[in-house]
């Protein structure tokens, strides 16, 4: 907490640096001068980025980037104090929430693509992921092809259920295809065999795998649905003033040491609550992406120099 709370300070200095006090406020950064509360989507099983703790208190890697990026609200907007609530949201909920109001970030495991572009906007990208399908070893799968004419889960309103919707028509697959309401639930339905495999994005997949009560009966496929995809915190469209207080933090946070360090808190270590570790050691790709922050939607912008 030390250490997030001197990040936060470096990161609040650095926006700080970038105010124009004479600009009358717009947007999101006068509702929540306002109102003094910035409001924080969260999910609650996004194991590591976005989830629940034993407390019932959102935790994780996305969770500690909003907490900065809402110290540099907090110093862009000259407030002593700056009240944040949290908000649930689902794969469906997540941007008509954002949209209407009733969030201002969502911090999550959401893809950065041009679809969503149309409705909302994107800070730096924090992570690079691909998707992917589990299942369980007994059943010997592992390309996509494997899965044709069977019951595979995925989470409703996600990227994962087109991307799979897709593969299924262009290859002629038959695959049925179970929406879930939430990751979580599509991971079940494979654990309970309602489903032979759960398509979500490879490190959710990695992280539920990891949490499972017999993490050795799973396997993730090599085969992709998709390439390298960024994630990256969701704001509303069209708030220019707003989206370059929140890049201005997430910049600043990914370029210094505290981003790397920020990084291995949640993947390279034990997470609460149940002392996982995911031991997955940032990419080449994305050790490229801190170092000069984007928030490209495409994924062929992401390849490490």
């Amino acid at each position: 907490m030390e250490s997030l709370r001197m990040m936060s300070l470096a990161v609040a200095a650095a926006v700080f640096a970038t105010q124009a006090s004479a600009q009358e406020l717009t947007g999101t950064l006068k509702k929540v001068k306002e109102s003094g509360t910035i409001t924080v989507g969260y999910r609650d099983s996004s194991i590591p980025f976005s989830y629940l703790d034993d407390n019932q208190k959102p935790i994780g890697f996305a969770i500690d980037i909003c907490r900065v990026i809402v110290d540099g609200v907090k110093s862009e907007l000259k407030l002593d104090k700056l009240q944040v609530e949290f908000t649930p949201v689902t794969s469906s909920t997540r941007i008509p929430l954002l949209a209407n109001g009733t969030i201002d970030l969502e911090c999550g495991s959401t893809t950065n693509n041009p679809e969503r572009l149309k409705q909302v906007a994107f800070t730096n990208t924090h992570f690079l992921t691909a998707t992917r399908f589990v299942s369980k070893k007994a059943n010997k799968l592992d390309m996509i092809d494997d899965l044709k004419g069977k019951s595979v889960a995925s989470s409703s309103g996600t990227t994962n259920i087109k991307q799979l919707t897709e593969a299924n028509a262009a290859r002629n697959l038959g695959i049925n295809i179970i929406p879930a309401k939430e990751h979580a639930e599509s991971f079940l339905m494979v654990e309970t065999d309602r489903a032979v495999a759960a398509v979500l994005d490879d490190i959710l997949l990695a992280s539920f795998v990891a949490g499972s009560k017999d993490p050795g009966a799973y396997v993730i496929s090599k085969d992709a649905f998709s390439k390298p995809e960024p994630y990256g915190i969701m704001m509303r469209k069209d708030d220019p003033a707003f989206k370059k207080v929140v890049d201005a933090a997430t910049s600043a946070l990914y370029r210094s040491a505290d981003g790397q360090k920020l990084y291995d808190k949640w993947f390279m270590q034990k997470i609460p609550p149940k002392g996982l570790n995911l031991n997955t050691p940032i990419g080449a790709e994305l050790k490229h992406e801190f170092a000069n922050p984007s928030d490209s939607p495409d994924p062929d912008s992401y390849k490490a120099m």
